[in-house]
């Protein structure tokens, strides 16, 4: 019987997109859904049997892309057949439909309802809450949603997924929602993944420097930071003015400072040395341009020296503004991250 039942509906599925011409074509889907909902009719059909035929039904609408037709019938068959074991992933290709639609903040409704109302279900091997999830963080408007949806999936599905991919992208999305203090714990997370130093995410270039900076940043006594990038410059200036190096040594930032040529990454354990400015300033002539670097801007600044060295004649203080919400007090306040050698590419 089963045999029979599959092979009557495969030969109106054939019969379906055997013909090319629209108008044609529209006729055969018609005949075939009248055909398909006299068969669901049946009351001995078994619980997949009715699948077949409400998927092919539904998959006829969307092949003539009636995404409001598919809407329709899915959303009267789940309200028709509660006890349907495969309602999600009928509720799955309504959300879908929608998409289709650009009618996100429905499909989004959708998605979530599939979360919370429906047991979850596997097709072709797929979890639909893992589906549901992944395009509800894509979709999602508000930071706090994607918190959500961020967390679920971690705990939910820790063998699907790359923990260290979305540890960044939730301590991003607890940033934006202002909760700074399960940002830095799940910045820490991401710190302690064995992939985090070398990972690549799309769109988040310096995810392991930017992270570390924030950690180590919020650990450190931050008294190096100046109100404003006047009186850094000012400061500076006169420290070199004066030869004193043991300023110097002080006023730059006690947290990731780097010393590197222009060519170099920041993360590079060679930028990272430390060293005192006493080394470079004992027996030499140092000068200083009047203005900072043209290429200065509202966010980071260059001031342009020279006579440190023979061998590097040319260095370039690089100061940046803080940008550490957690505390305001210390945000928007400027720091001298480090020193660029040689000049400028």
């Amino acid at each position: 019987m089963k045999k029979f039942f599959f092979a009557l509906l495969a030969l109106f599925t054939a019969t379906l997109f055997s013909c090319k011409k629209p108008d044609v074509e529209t006729q055969n889907i018609i005949q075939t859904q009248k055909q398909l909902e006299i068969l669901l009719q049946d009351q001995t059909l078994s619980p997949e049997q009715k699948y077949a035929i409400v998927n092919q039904m539904a998959n006829n609408l969307l092949h003539t892309k009636d995404f409001q037709g598919t809407i329709l019938f899915l959303n009267d068959w789940v309200e028709n057949n509660p006890d349907d074991k495969y309602n999600a992933y009928w509720m799955l290709m309504t959300a879908y439909s929608y998409m289709s639609l650009n009618a996100e903040p429905v499909a989004e409704y959708y998605f979530d309802r599939i979360l919370h109302q429906y047991k979850d279900l596997l097709v072709k091997g797929q979890s639909i809450h893992f589906i549901c999830l992944q395009n509800l963080i894509q979709i999602s408007k508000t930071p706090k949603n994607r918190i959500k949806y961020f967390n679920e999936l971690i705990n939910r599905f820790p063998g699907s997924i790359n923990k260290t991919e979305l540890y960044l992208r939730l301590a991003t999305e607890y940033e934006k929602d202002s909760q700074w203090d399960m940002a830095l714990r799940t910045c820490q997370l991401f710190l302690q993944q064995p992939d985090a130093t070398t990972i690549q995410i799309p769109g988040e270039p310096d995810a392991y420097k930017d992270a570390r900076h924030l950690i180590d940043f919020n650990n450190s006594s931050k008294d190096w930071t100046f109100q404003s990038l006047e009186e850094l410059e000012t400061a500076v200036k006169k420290a070199i003015r004066n030869y004193d190096w043991r300023k110097l040594d002080k006023y730059r930032s006690q947290v990731n400072f780097f010393s590197m040529s222009w060519k170099q990454d920041e993360n590079d354990a060679n930028s990272q040395t430390e060293f005192s400015m006493h080394d470079y300033m004992r027996g030499n002539r140092i000068r200083f341009a009047e203005e900072l670097d043209e290429s200065s801007n509202e966010n980071e600044a260059y001031l342009r020296t020279w006579g440190w060295s023979t061998y590097v004649n040319t260095w370039y203080l690089y100061f940046r503004k803080v940008n550490f919400p957690l505390d305001p007090d210390i945000n928007g306040n400027w720091e001298w991250a480090g020193i660029y050698f040689g000049n400028k590419l």
